[in-house]
């Protein structure tokens, strides 16, 4: 006889699911328990099903498979959906399990019709048992990760949990290869003839996260051809920072003066502001290639005209031939200038000293020590993550997370924890704000627990956004302690805390906490920065050109 937790741990392995994250209670602690006797599935327990979901979420972008999360119904399930929407809208694999109650409509313990819940947001979602988990399990996997990824969801009502079946072999399980496409050939056409005509003016290549999987054929077409590129937060690396072409450091001036652009696994949301003027050229022509059709044309004043659905990587290799010697003007002298003077500006201020360090000095002392080939960095929270992008380029794919498409607080313990997990090799380094770091804080006793070597450095300068000077009797809605002893809740949780006042402080503090990282102990740093600029305030990425 086969119990239910049994045939479902054991089909999870079939296709190659090795890592599951959740918080268990009853019924689905079975479940767990079963994964972990069984030894071929590492679950790791969190302490807040929020912070679980983003670090399934984000486990599937970073291995290219489903991610999976076990959490217990009701209360547990509504947690849970910071990761369903997370994963929903930056188009990652994740499957949610959950336990449910058998009491319908009666006031069961911990009742909630998950299914009608979840229906409208997720890609498939069905109540499963032994009778047909095989075939639920096989279909939730499958729409999670063949066309454009999301989110799949089990329901497993608690009395099925008890069950066995006499069920003697498990059936193999079914192919679940990628499946790609190209756009047809006419279209291909167009494009090539709109990029050739315009060749003498003012060509700009955008990098999306969806083309992470696609770095080689895009490197190739950009040195190919010579366009300059400006690469989203998540897309970072898939040309190296490094390389001529990266406009970056001139976002804005780049923005201004594209006549033609390539959008290449980008949308043309909040982050691009929406292909509009000012920010844009009011005649800019935006050329979007994606593999989801539903994004095409959204927020384009030419609709679907230069539109190409499809594989990034197959539609580049496809379009090269059809641009033959074509070579693009490449970066202009202004756009030249204004990226020297600003990388300039940016060594200044890292290298600048002052009495209280603020974020620029601090990064440009932890720039010093970190290999950039085997870091992975979580950035988290407004300031922090804003200026970090500037301050750590990388010319590595998957090594830059940040809080994405959904801009949201929570992410960093969670993604830190499941980056360790899907590439044990690297430094994780995550850099926080101190009210981000309250999101998910208590996450430290799980990577201590489990043994996960994470570097924390937490910007502390006591509020949201910043901190404020005046009045301590009238405290703004942002405000939060000053100086607050973050590096004592991470000792108590199991992990070295060092308080972080000065310059000196830091360089040393931070190559130690590499080094105790490097041996499975998690280390935190609080790093106290000046409070920032008094003000009203405003919202950097739409404002100042931050990537």
């Amino acid at each position: 006889m086969t119990s239910f937790p049994q045939h479902l741990s054991e089909a999870l392995v079939s296709y190659g699911v090795d890592t599951v994250f959740g918080i268990v209670g009853i019924p689905i602690v079975e479940i767990a328990d079963n994964m972990i006797m069984n030894g071929n599935i590492k679950f790791i327990g969190f302490r807040n099903e929020q912070a679980a979901s983003y670090a399934a979420s984000v486990y599937g972008y970073l291995t290219g498979k489903p991610g999976v999360l076990l959490v217990v119904g009701g209360p547990g399930v509504i947690h849970a959906l910071a990761g369903v929407y997370n994963s929903t809208c930056n188009k990652w694999p994740l499957l949610i399990i959950a336990g449910s109650s058998e009491d319908k409509h009666r006031g069961g313990f911990q009742e909630l019709d998950q299914i009608s819940l979840l229906s409208r947001y997720v890609k498939f979602s069905a109540s499963v048992g032994h009778h047909n988990i095989d075939a639920m399990l096989y279909n939730a996997l499958r729409q999670a990760s063949v066309g454009t990824p999301g989110v799949s969801y089990l329901d497993i009502p608690g009395n099925v949990i008890d069950q066995s079946s006499d069920k003697k072999t498990m059936p193999t399980p079914r192919n679940l290869r990628e499946v790609r496409f190209q756009p047809e050939d006419r279209d291909l056409a167009s494009v090539a003839n709109l990029i050739r005509a315009h060749g003498s003016k003012n060509l700009l290549c955008v990098l999306g996260k969806g083309t992470v999987n696609s770095t080689a054929p895009v490197r190739t077409f950009i040195t190919k051809f010579g366009i300059p590129f400006l690469p989203t937060p998540m897309a970072k690396g898939v040309v190296p920072d490094s390389h001529a072409l990266n406009v970056s450091s001139a976002r804005t001036l780049a923005l201004q003066s594209a006549d033609v652009v390539l959008v290449l696994g980008a949308r043309l949301n909040w982050i691009l502001h929406f292909g509009d003027s000012p920010k844009w050229k009011s005649s800019a022509i935006f050329v979007q290639v994606d593999t989801t059709a539903e994004e095409l044309g959204q927020n384009n004043a030419l609709g679907t005209t230069y539109s190409l659905c499809g594989d990034i990587g197959l539609t580049l290799q496809k379009l090269t031939p059809l641009l033959g010697s074509f070579r693009c003007a490449g970066i202009s002298q202004q756009i030249a200038i204004k990226i020297r003077d600003n990388a300039s500006r940016l060594k200044s201020k890292e290298s600048s000293l002052s009495h209280v360090l603020n974020y620029n000095q601090a990064y440009g002392i932890m720039k010093r020590h970190i290999i950039d080939s085997e870091t992975i960095i979580v950035s988290e929270g407004a300031n922090t993550m804003d200026v970090a992008r500037i301050s750590f380029p990388t010319d590595y794919p998957k090594q830059r997370l940040d809080a994405g498409t959904n801009a949201t607080m929570g992410i960093g313990l969670g993604y830190a924890i499941a980056a360790k997990l899907a590439k044990p090799e690297k430094t994780i380094l995550c850099i926080q704000g101190d009210s981000a770091f309250g999101f998910s804080g208590l996450e430290l006793e799980t990577a201590a627990r489990y043994g996960l070597g994470l570097v924390v450095v937490v910007m502390n300068n006591g509020g949201i956004y910043h901190g404020e000077v005046g009045n301590p009797q009238v405290q703004a809605s942002t405000t939060l302690s000053r100086e607050c002893r973050y590096d004592l809740v991470a000792e108590g949780l199991g992990c070295r805390g060092f308080l972080i006042q000065s310059a000196t402080e830091l360089d040393l503090k931070f190559r130690g906490a590499l080094n105790l990282a490097a041996t499975g102990r998690p280390a935190l740093l609080n790093v106290i920065i000046e409070p920032g600029p008094q003000g009203k305030l405003s919202f950097g990425w739409q404002n100042k050109p931050k990537l």
